[in-house]
């Protein structure tokens, strides 16, 4: 605690040394307003906050997954200890509650939901917005804690070189190339290159595992972009392979336990727009997105193999109208047609001893068409409402309705508050969503009649901006309540040997549901010397059946509390120097019965010095240098054929510290005549 004491006490003092060496080189001084990295609006009824590419580079970001370091709102932490798969959280709950959406086009989701986080590197990424509770109808009735979109680097805007290159302590390596360049007066065509790869094996904690798989993942897209007059087209295309090797890479064992896991995926999408009035931005759209993902997956002898496509088409019609009277006041009504295909082939193969029958085959169809209508209304400055409902049916759950509001109101300049209600579904996908259960001996029990997952999400947040002399504090209050009235329950508590599958629904008289209330404050102290300050609890419960076989509500097993940012950013006078830091005090996970505590709390601590110049800059950086980590994480690593191996047991970091050192540099687009 002394050394995370100390590390914060002296990083924080360095942007004072900086200021003062840069004012007394410096002859003549330009004062120039740094760009905020997080910006969240104060006139959009949605409680959403936009991450900017400067946020991005805070850290090293190698992917989306781990774009939310700085970020109080977002954890991400490893599913397993064994495959290097990462899963985000919001509002207490499991990313698979989570929209993500890459430019407002189904994302991570269905079979890419393992490692869909990864898939999208970070030097793509042009900005994120995360929206907590009900979202947008428009986008479909996946959301039940929040929407995350993912904004890709634009050709008709973007640089036409950018390189980012990156090694690690770990061996691991990443490489970016990205361009975009105009090829006719009004048609602009874009590449994004990735390659990752860590070829050596590392075992810190001696449990005869690797601590992390041996990987190499190849990422490439072209995209297109068109526009004259009224009319935007925009095409999107990639294709990506993804291997991993981990388990007991050791050739002394007899019978090593292998983790083999390889994915092939394709995706795109085409979108055509057309504005039939500048003035008022009436205008109708259309969006045709497809992928096909594939998985070909070895736990030791557990054999997953899986491929999903999944069509989707959205046509979006949309009205622009100003109100009558001396006020100000807009309004815009969306309305549209959606249909979503996803088709699952899906096998599981389990050794005989951990199953209950020899295999699972999860060949699946789903199609929703649907309807949906959202009217949007901006009264003078002090108030938005956003209330929309969807229609949809699905041929595997039937007809539903999803309605969601979404009010903001501003009594006065520096006060903002805001409230959202809504319904949120999804269609279950027992192995995908759970794929941390995998490298494990535990056994496996399935119902066969999965229902769809129900829940009513409510929200209340107030802001207030407070006036320090020419600076000023912002404070933000949040309580978000999930109520479901149905969740497929993974059920880790009834046997220690076991884990049982089941609908909410199927229990009599179990409940699920989660409380997550946050306060977090940000200043500018001093010009280019941001501090942030962000306090969240989490109240995650669900009836499971104990190992007295007695059903009970307690906490979600593997699920935090509680969790702490303090993080600070100091940039000085004309972007020459960067340093930022931030510290998380992380409240750690109730285990499932018949699994000890390991600790109650832990603190992580990350810092990047990054000097720039005026076409590239060079970054030094290091992650958990408190050097925490879960001891053990793998249990009964020595024999993972035994009954009581399990390597899904992780509530904290299983990996110590870390040093990177990353290189960007960018040609800069030239001015047009």
């Amino acid at each position: 605690m002394k050394r995370l004491l100390f590390a914060i006490l002296f990083f924080s003092c360095l942007p004072l040394f900086a200021q003062e060496a840069s004012d007394f080189k410096l002859e003549e001084v330009t004062v120039v307003q740094r760009k905020k990295g997080k910006v969240k609006s104060r006139t959009e009824a949605f409680d959403t906050e936009k991450i900017n590419s400067e946020e991005l580079c805070r850290a090293a970001c190698c992917n989306l997954s781990e774009a939310f370091e700085t970020n109080a709102s977002v954890d991400v932490a490893y599913s397993d200890a064994a495959t290097g798969a990462k899963q985000i959280r919001l509002l207490g709950l499991n990313g698979t509650y989570v929209q993500l959406l890459q430019e407002n086009t189904p994302g991570v989701r269905g079979l890419a939901q393992n490692f869909g986080l990864e898939y999208i590197p970070g030097p793509w990424m042009s900005s994120i917005q995360v929206s907590k509770g009900t979202s947008s109808v428009i986008n479909g009735y996946e959301a039940t804690s929040g929407q995350i979109n993912v904004e890709l680097l634009k050709p008709n805007i973007q640089n036409p070189l950018s390189l980012n290159l990156m090694v690690n302590s770990e061996s691991m390596t990443e490489a970016n190339i990205m361009g975009g360049w105009q090829l006719k007066e009004h048609l602009y065509t874009g590449i994004l290159a990735h390659y990752g790869g860590s070829f050596m094996t590392m075992d810190g904690n001696h449990d005869s595992f690797a601590d992390m798989p041996k990987m190499q993942n190849a990422n490439l897209a072209n995209r297109w972009f068109y526009k004259q007059g009224h009319y935007t087209f925009q095409a999107f295309v990639r294709g990506l392979y993804d291997r991993r090797r981990g388990g007991q890479m050791t050739d002394t064992i007899a019978n090593p336990y292998r983790i083999n896991l390889n994915t092939w995926r394709v995706d795109g999408y085409i979108k055509n727009g057309y504005v039939f009035d500048d003035e008022s931005g009436s205008s109708v759209a259309v969006i045709t997105a497809v992928s096909y993902h594939n998985m070909d997956n070895l736990y030791g002898l557990r054999k997953w193999k899986a491929n999903q496509l999944n069509l989707y088409v959205n046509a979006i019609c949309q009205l622009n109208f100003e109100g009558s009277g001396d006020v100000d006041n807009d309004h815009r009504l969306s309305t549209g047609l959606s249909v979503n295909y996803d088709r699952f082939g899906e096998y599981l193969h389990l050794p005989f001893n951990q199953q209950l029958e020899d295999n699972f085959l999860l060949d699946r169809n789903e199609v929703v068409p649907g309807f949906f209508a959202e009217y949007n209304l901006k009264y003078d400055e002090f108030l938005s409402l956003v209330a929309g409902v969807r229609a949809d049916y699905s041929t595997r759950y039937g007809f539903f309705v999803t309605p969601r509001m979404n009010i903001r109101y501003t009594p006065f300049e520096w006060w903002t508050l805001r409230g959202s209600v809504g319904m949120g579904y999804r269609s279950p996908n027992a192995i995908a969503d759970n794929a941390f259960i995998l490298p494990s001996s535990r056994k496996l029990t399935l119902i066969d009649n999965i229902r769809q997952e129900r829940a009513v999400n409510t929200g209340i947040s107030t802001t207030f901006y407070i006036p320090m002399g020419s600076k000023e504090l912002q404070l933000s209050m949040e309580y978000y309540y999930t109520h479901f009235l149905n969740s497929l329950i993974v059920d880790m508590d009834q046997d220690k040997h076991a884990v049982h599958i089941y609908n909410q629904t199927d229990l009599s008289g179990a409940k699920s549901f989660a409380h997550s209330a946050q306060i977090e404050a940000s200043i500018e102290v001093l010009r280019g010397w941001t501090w942030t300050a962000a306090f969240r609890y989490t109240d995650v419960e669900q009836t499971t059946i104990c190992a007295d076989g007695i059903a009970r509500l307690r906490s979600k097993a593997l699920t935090n509390r509680y969790k702490g940012v303090i993080t600070t950013s100091y940039q000085t006078p004309l972007k020459k120097w960067q340093f930022d830091v931030t510290a998380q005090f992380n409240g750690v996970s109730r285990m499932p019965d018949g699994f000890d505590r390991p600790f109650t709390w832990y603190p992580q601590l990350m810092a990047q010095v990054t000097k720039y110049w005026r076409t590239c800059s060079l970054y030094v950086g290091a992650e958990n240098m408190t050097n925490f980590k879960q001891e053990n994480p793998i249990v009964d690593s020595f024999n993972p054929y035994g009954a009581d191996f399990d390597a899904s047991m992780v509530c904290g970091p299983t990996m110590g510290w870390k040093i990177y050192l990353g290189f960007r540099y960018d040609l800069e687009k030239k001015e047009q005549d």
